[in-house]
């Protein structure tokens, strides 16, 4: 570990292994995002109320196995391979195979009873379950990799370029092969689906071994054997203001991201009639993002603050769909526009959000003297779904309100209501995000920096 002379110090080879576990992630977590409930409304013929339902009502699950697994983490001792990385090596293979029975097309045909069972069982056996153990160790992992700031908020933007990635090779190649013609209308193919779900379930494998094989844990983070004292451990997380912030705000800006991709779904194919039109702009966004966010976040974040960054990217993105709402551009690539703009927004949060995590684990060391990694990303990924879950539940409940079923799908009230809805989820989400991280999360740059700097005194002194 640090304390090791053959150890190699933190590089390329670091940021690119810490990438390949996020594109990992997302090959069934954007998957799910953001056709899931198109293939269980359109091929499996599930009510959206039904499956948006599920979503939240599996978050409920997540509060026991998110916190569980942040316990079970934090207690384990280190291997030779380091205290978070053997979890990945372990849990790859169940996360992708529980991903690819979701999207079981050949079930289409049966009962609606065992339909809505399939979905339930395999939703939470991927995201509750096994989901939930590859992605608490992977996240916390950041803080055994490096010790420097600079170092955490590289990661952090890897990361993000990794599920950038994903997002490109998901949004774009899926709607360009999943999607067939039938009568003049553009409907999801079921069988095309199952297929790209399996294929995405074997390249979701292979980036977490290559996550393990390229990522060095060289901070030691030994086991917390403290005794488990439920109440303390509550109080601890809910009187954390930087806790609660950076929660807050990762609840919204899910429900403003996956709302967006959600509704993309939707707006394209069926307001737009284009489904080409869905994969221009995840194409679009993608490069984008990779283009002018992933070099710039760093850089700014350092001379701005990550908190002052992340408020001003949202407000942008909030602001471009208020004008595309008042526009209501006829064109799908001029729609394209306002979603490449909004998703620079996001982008800029989601490039340092990890490392933002990262300063609230610091904060909370210096608060109670215990550095409990896995506990606190736990809290963090559990909101995070709570994010997803909302905007899911959102998404299948305002588009049962506009009357939205497979044989109104393309009726003019449903299909106006659905570009309605695709403008105002954003606007409201964004806009919630830069508020609740300028009342609620304390870390701001002077802050961030002046916790740095006592922590590296503090192991200096322990030394």
């Amino acid at each position: 570990m640090s304390n090791q002379t053959n150890v190699r110090p933190f590089g390329m080879r670091d940021k690119i292994g810490y990438m390949f576990g996020d594109f990992g992630n997302d090959f069934t977590f954007i998957l799910s995002s953001m056709f899931m409930l198109k293939f269980y409304t359109d091929v499996m013929g599930i009510d959206p109320g039904v499956v948006g339902i599920l979503m939240m009502a599996a978050r409920f699950i997540d509060a026991v196995t998110d916190v569980t697994m942040g316990q079970i983490v934090d207690r384990s001792k280190p291997t030779k391979d380091g205290k978070f990385k053997p979890w990945i090596k372990r849990m790859c293979g169940p996360v992708a195979i529980a991903s690819f029975l979701i999207y079981q097309s050949a079930f289409a045909g049966m009962a609606y009873g065992f339909k809505v069972f399939w979905m339930v069982v395999t939703y939470i056996l991927w995201g509750s379950i096994f989901y939930t153990s590859i992605n608490i160790p992977y996240g916390s992992m950041a803080s055994a990799v490096s010790e420097k700031p600079e170092d955490r908020a590289q990661l952090s933007a890897w990361r993000t370029i990794g599920a950038t990635l994903a997002g490109l090779v998901i949004g774009v190649g899926t709607p360009m092969f999943a999607y067939t013609v039938v009568d003049g209308n553009t409907v999801l193919s079921g069988t095309r689906m199952t297929v790209i779900a399996g294929i995405f379930a074997a390249m979701a494998i292979l980036c977490y071994v290559l996550c393990f094989h390229l990522v060095t844990e060289r901070v030691p983070i030994a086991a917390n054997n403290q005794k488990l004292e439920i109440g303390k451990l509550l109080k601890s997380l809910f009187t954390n203001r930087a806790l609660l912030g950076i929660i807050l705000a990762a609840i919204l800006l899910l429900l403003a991201q996956l709302g967006i991709q959600g509704m993309a779904g939707f707006v394209f194919p069926n307001y737009y009639g284009s489904a080409q039109a869905q994969s221009m702009s995840s194409l679009a966004s993608s490069i984008v993002t990779l283009v002018v966010c992933a070099p710039l976040a760093v850089k700014l974040s350092a001379k701005f603050g990550k908190k002052e960054l992340s408020m001003v990217s949202c407000l942008c993105g909030a602001l471009s769909y208020l004008i595309c709402l008042i526009l209501k551009p006829q064109s799908p690539y001029v729609y394209i526009v306002f979603y490449v703009v909004a998703f620079v927004g996001l982008g800029f949060f989601n490039m340092v959000i990890w490392a933002m995590i990262t300063d609230v684990i610091d904060d909370a060391e210096l608060k109670n003297g215990v550095r409990e990694d896995g506990t606190i990303y736990s809290v963090y990924s559990f909101a995070r779904k709570i994010g997803q879950a909302f905007s899911s539940g959102l998404v299948g409940g305002l588009l049962s309100m506009v009357g939205y079923t497979q044989t109104t799908a393309f009726d003019p009230a449903v299909t106006e209501g659905i570009f309605k809805m695709s403008c105002m989820v954003p606007i409201i989400g964004l806009t919630a995000v830069a508020v609740a991280l300028y009342f609620i999360y304390p870390l701001d740059k002077k802050r961030v920096d002046a916790n740095c700097a006592e922590l590296a005194k503090r192991r200096e002194a322990r030394q």
